[in-house]
């Protein structure tokens, strides 16, 4: 597989994503659907926005760990919020885990009115191998 970045500008690597990802000779791909903090039970959190973040994270590693793709082959994620202003306030989590994990993403963050019951946050994801 090869990854080839597209960045026409700089300013967007503060904000640790890119503007294109191209792919080619791939693999497989693998189409995530929106991963949240619930838990193994089926139960959603009632939790903050950073506690959501971080459950939110953990199941989506979890789900990319039950298949041979890796983390840092994500090339797009999505980012779904019921507030913004929360979201951006503890963004530290998902830059930090993106720079850990050698991620370059294309990425979109959207607020939306509401998700299911109580959540806060949403990651969908597409991983290439």
């Amino acid at each position: 597989m090869e990854k080839n970045i597209i960045n026409p500008w700089t300013w967007q690597d503060a904000r640790n994503y890119v503007q294109a990802v191209e792919v080619k000779n791939v693999e497989g791909t693998l189409y995530i659907s929106g991963q949240t903090a619930i838990n193994d039970e089926g139960v959603s959190s009632e939790e903050d926005m950073r506690s959501q973040l971080i459950h939110t994270i953990q199941n989506l590693e979890k789900v990319i760990s039950e298949t041979k793709y890796e983390l840092k082959n994500i090339v797009r994620l999505n980012i779904y919020t019921t507030s913004n202003p929360e979201l951006f306030e503890n963004f530290d989590i998902i830059q930090d885990w993106i720079s850990k994990n050698q991620i370059k993403q294309a990425s979109t963050v959207m607020e939306v009115h509401q998700l299911f019951d109580s959540l806060k946050v949403e990651l969908e994801a597409t991983v290439v191998r």
